[in-house]
């Protein structure tokens, strides 16, 4: 199922010039959507918004947010107050640098969009090929929904790419984990582990196996038919560091 954001107006701001833009998700989801059923009589779970206080089902309307700034006390927000707080880029993508793509680490990368023209393309088609040319990525801000965020435009044969970056406080980089010296032996093994192993990126030859199975069992269930499960490999223990590595490389071979 493709993610619920149809259709999003947006304007790609560059200098002075003004890009209007269609905004779609680039990612689907491929999960296997399951509902939650009472096993009794197997009927869809409800969830109710019920307030504990008043001992009653609460409406959308009645509902405000509130942050707890000491244990059970709360500041209230209205949407109207939440409204105004808003930067100014929520219907704009803010070019503010061009970078170079390498200088930032994937791990900064949250979703991806599709930006297509909206109206005429000469502005688009030009955008396109200025990114192309000097082959650098645009570092830009704007806001989705409710959340504000800093993102990359990239040029792809099929269009500009947005990815969102998470914030540098939002990753959790972890304090350098190397415990111990490394042999000369042990690493020209794993390298030639590797040199083995190497190959291109083909994402058309991966799939989903676990939704794969899901699906033969939903077929296999509507047929009647018993669900088999998927055969366990045995994996061999070896605790030996140089002994693992030298049967790795046999097996491959």
């Amino acid at each position: 199922m493709v993610m619920s954001m149809p259709n999003v107006h947006s304007n790609i701001s560059f200098g002075l010039v003004n890009i209007p833009v269609i905004m779609n998700p680039l990612i689907r989801d491929n999960d296997t959507s399951f509902n939650q059923l009472h096993k009794k009589c197997l009927t869809r779970i409800n969830y109710v918004k019920y307030c504990p206080h008043c001992k009653e089902e609460v409406k959308d309307k009645d509902i405000i947010k509130g942050y707890e700034y000491e244990n059970d006390k709360y500041l209230t927000f209205d949407k109207n107050e939440l409204d105004k707080l808003k930067p100014e880029q929520e219907k704009e993508i803010e070019i503010v640098s061009f970078i170079d793509a390498k200088d930032i680490d994937p791990i900064y990368f949250e979703k991806s969009y599709i930006l297509k023209y909206n109206g005429t393309s000469k502005a688009y088609d030009l955008f396109c090929e200025a990114l192309k040319k000097v082959k650098k990525v645009a570092l830009a801000k704007t806001v989705i929904g409710s959340k504000f965020y800093y993102c990359i435009l990239r040029f792809a044969p099929f269009g500009i790419i947005m990815t969102t970056l998470f914030f540098e406080e939002e990753v959790m980089t972890p304090d350098e984990n190397k415990t111990g010296e490394v042999k000369e032996k042990e690493l020209d093994l794993a390298i030639k582990l590797i040199d083995d192993l190497s190959g291109k990126f083909e994402p058309q030859k991966y799939e989903d196996e676990y939704q794969n199975n899901i699906r033969k069992a939903i077929e296999a269930k509507l047929n009647g038919k018993s669900i088999k499960g998927t055969t366990k490999k045995d994996k061999i223990q070896i605790n030996d560091l140089m002994e693992a590595l030298e049967k790795s490389l046999k097996k491959k071979k």
